[in-house]
């Protein structure tokens, strides 16, 4: 089965990998697997401000709507500036599909940081922070994860399909950051 895997993971690379469009100009998304470990380090500008950003990004009762590989997102509990968040949904790449599913504890830092760790789920670590930065009138989300997953991860490939869901998410979480301030522009009377 494992050898079924890889293979269908090798042909992913090799044929459907290059399909994907490339992240945006001043994107970078780094993925590395070192055994069971994989880290991840993203950054991307968002033509918005920290608070229309934040906004989006703590938007978690309403996550699923424009992220597409979440089928469900929501507040279980808060408490100050800590909340305890449930998500289920299924990552893709071509036809291979991994189901997901966590309860993890978010710490904010009101339009500066989130802080992410693992209470439960169907990965054995996950751990991750989210910060933004001014940048010329922009916003700059730079993410940092480290996670051990409950599957075993093939390292070429995995690392393709890992950087691409990765900037998949983020780039629908700056189209949602920018539908939002050109909904909001509209609205406004100039």
């Amino acid at each position: 089965m494992k050898k079924n895997i890889f293979l269908l993971f090798i042909w992913l690379a090799l044929f459907i990998a290059p399909a994907f469009a490339e992240p945006q100009q001043g994107d970078e998304v780094k993925v590395q697997i070192a055994g069971e470990n994989v880290s991840v380090d993203l950054s991307l500008v968002v033509p918005a401000t920290r608070q229309e950003t934040w906004a989006v990004l703590t938007d978690f009762e309403h996550m699923a709507e424009f992220v597409s590989n979440l089928k469900e997102s929501k507040v279980l509990a808060a408490s100050g500036d800590t909340l305890k968040i449930f998500q289920r949904g299924s990552a893709s790449y071509g036809p291979v599909k991994f189901p997901f599913e966590s309860t993890r504890e978010m710490r904010l830092v009101q339009f500066d940081k989130i802080q992410s760790h693992l209470i439960s789920g169907n990965m054995r670590k996950m751990e991750g922070t989210t910060q933004l930065f001014d940048e010329g009138g922009q916003t700059r989300i730079v993410y940092h994860g480290d996670s051990v997953p409950g599957v075993w991860i093939p390292p070429l490939v995995g690392k393709i399909f890992i950087e691409h869901e990765t900037h998949e998410q983020f780039r629908e979480m700056r189209n949602e950051i920018i539908r939002r301030k050109q909904a909001s522009a509209t609205v406004m009377p100039h």
